[in-house]
């Protein structure tokens, strides 16, 4: 097992984004129901409802509204959950050029669902915020 990382500079100059094969979709389900389906990538629970991520496929399976498709970008790094600013720092990054994500944090990593359209242009910008860091870093 892994260290989990809290120093801003070291995660960044380490996070090693992977893209995921997958399309993946958000969809939601009632409050009222249990849900029985396949093991959803993430769920969130408002009281609007079960946020569920799930691949798109699976979601056709159920006949499941989809509210949002997206690709799945996981940040290697075993980051603390306790750290600042890396959320920030990619969230900036990705904003910065026009691009938007969802965030969710494992206990292990974070991970981000990006429009299907945007996912390489979103691994560019990773790319070049991991490097910038890590040339900051040989530097100093």
């Amino acid at each position: 097992m892994t260290v989990a990382i809290k120093a801003l500079d070291q995660l960044i100059s380490s996070m090693q984004p992977e893209l995921q094969p997958e399309v993946y979709v958000y969809c939601v389900w009632p409050l009222n129901k249990s849900w029985h389906g396949p093991l959803p990538l993430a769920t969130f629970r408002e009281k609007e409802g079960l946020t569920l991520v799930l691949t798109e496929p699976q979601a056709k399976d159920y006949q499941l509204d989809v509210l949002f498709r997206a690709r799945w970008i996981s940040l290697t790094v075993h980051s603390a959950l306790e750290a600042v600013g890396l959320t920030a720092a990619f969230a900036q990054a990705l904003a910065d050029a026009g691009l938007s994500c969802n965030v969710f944090a494992g206990a292990y990593h974070d991970h981000l669902l990006v429009p299907v359209d945007q996912a390489e242009a979103a691994m560019q910008v990773l790319a070049q915020l991991q490097q910038s860091k890590q040339h900051h870093r040989q530097k100093g």
